[in-house]
């Protein structure tokens, strides 16, 4: 059935897909901003790996090696902001947006010479009869591994932080990195360790987006994804469960924007395509304002440099 033509189980499977790249890359910020790290080059290190997945994936065929080499290659460039604001205890703003116009210079120089090429197809999962089921088998069974992978990361994320001693220890280094120091934890091992997790994860969303979400290389593929991540952190209030909320949520006004469109809908096609980023705007404003609630669980050594030695 369709509604002013618009499809609406079509329409929810889409948002799954959509909300993949954003979850991804918002899961590994909320693990780095919980260490007391912000990262504002999350789109830097998510188009780096859009474009190290896509060429691994297009050279060896092989989908799962292509979401390998994004991941390492978020991974990678997250360290150079970490060697910068760790070691040399460079602004943690100022370098991140640097780490973004960087990664974006950086992809469209790899990029060149891979417009038109199609990568490897990501198979669906095998559900069988479950797919065919009315309704729930194109919502639930219909999606690729990676769309079941980035839930159960989100539960592992929420697992590790709020039940071991290794979550224990992140969240105490993002709430005084003094007083862990004190307490004999390497708050700069930790942080680095925790940097490079949302960086790996920054550049698993974005080979998403080249190999599956768009399959194909364009400069700029991203589209802002990384930013409507960050605001998706602060959105979730640092918790694990809200991120995966806020990413269908956002994903899900990317999807109906392009299907309004398609749909011929009378709203001007501009109005829909900035109402994702309208909405991080008002999500942003409203959460740093100080008077959400929200804004209080913010890790209290957020974007705060450590150096042992004081």
């Amino acid at each position: 059935m369709d509604i002013g033509g618009i499809n609406p189980v079509i329409l929810v499977a889409s948002l799954m897909v959509a909300a993949v790249p954003i979850m991804l890359a918002a899961l590994g910020e909320l693990v780095v901003e919980k260490s007391g790290v912000l990262n504002l080059g999350v789109e830097g290190m998510m188009i780096v790996g859009a474009i190290c997945g896509f060429i691994a994936a297009v050279g060896t065929q092989s989908p799962v090696a292509g979401f390998a080499a994004g991941a390492a290659g978020g991974a990678v460039l997250s360290l150079v902001f970490a060697f910068l604001t760790q070691v040399m205890l460079a602004n943690q703003v100022a370098t991140g947006l640097a780490l973004t116009l960087f990664g974006l210079g950086l992809s469209s120089l790899m990029g060149q010479g891979y417009n038109g090429i199609k990568p490897p197809v990501t198979a669906k999962v095998p559900f069988g009869p479950l797919a065919e089921i009315p309704v729930l088998g194109p919502i639930v069974f219909g999606h690729d591994w990676m769309v079941y992978a980035s839930i159960a990361l989100v539960a592992c994320v929420w697992w590790v932080l709020r039940a071991t001693r290794l979550g224990l220890i992140i969240r105490a280094v993002g709430e005084s990195h003094e007083a862990a120091h004190a307490l004999g934890y390497k708050v700069n091992r930790i942080r680095l360790g925790c940097i490079a997790f949302g960086g790996a994860m920054a550049g698993l969303g974005g080979a998403y987006v080249s190999l599956v979400r768009v399959p194909q290389w364009v400069d700029g593929i991203t589209a802002g994804a990384g930013w409507i991540a960050l605001a998706i952190v602060v959105f979730a209030s640092w918790r694990p469960w809200r991120v995966l909320i806020g990413a269908y949520l956002f994903g899900g006004i990317s999807v109906l924007q392009l299907n309004l469109q398609a749909a011929g809908s009378g709203i001007p096609v501009e109005y829909l395509s900035m109402s994702p980023y309208l909405v991080t705007i008002v999500v942003l404003v409203i959460m740093s304002s100080g008077r959400g609630r929200a804004s209080l669980n913010a890790p209290a050594s957020l974007g705060q440099n450590f150096h042992a030695a004081r």
